[in-house]
């Protein structure tokens, strides 16, 4: 017993002393596929966050004007988060240097919306919409003007506010 036990114990002993296999070529390939991968993955360019802004920017004037508060605010929150995105996906672009002069007027909008105060709603989305301009003219866009919009951007979104039944 005692001799199977003396070479089940330097078996294990041997195969666990074997080289390790040199896998680095294999890691390697690896990486350059993963790195293949996320170069071909989708980013949103500058252009595609702009608009996902003017849209939410549209969005968010009717939500105020028909005083429907939550949807309002979770408008102002998505305009706040292609802002946000603007720095991780266009880092490159000059023009992310102006971006916190809009923080004041997204300020004053989340005011009146936590207010439900329409008339400084009225005045703050004014503000936003001239930041948004001013922006745009200081970062050689000025051909680019943002105005109140006169119509939904969608058709078939009711901006009232709905009162549960």
């Amino acid at each position: 017993m005692t001799k199977k036990l003396t070479i089940l114990l330097l078996s294990c002993g041997l195969f666990s002393c074997r080289q390790p296999v040199d896998n680095s070529a294999q890691l390697q390939s690896q990486i350059n596929d993963l790195q293949k991968q996320l170069a071909n993955t989708y980013r949103p360019g500058f252009g595609d966050l702009m608009s996902s802004i003017q849209i939410h920017h549209n969005k968010l004037f009717f939500a105020g004007e028909n005083k429907n508060w939550e949807l309002a605010d979770f408008e102002v929150h998505e305009i706040l988060e292609a802002l946000e995105d603007l720095p991780k996906f266009c880092a490159d672009r000059e023009e992310i240097k102006s971006l916190p002069m809009i923080q004041p007027a997204i300020d004053s909008i989340n005011n009146a919306i936590k207010q439900k105060n329409y008339t400084l709603f009225k005045s703050s989305y004014g503000l936003l919409t001239n930041t948004c301009n001013n922006c745009h003219r200081a970062t050689n866009f000025g051909f680019n003007v943002v105005k109140i919009p006169d119509n939904p951007p969608f058709s078939n979104q009711d901006f009232k506010v709905n009162e549960p039944k």
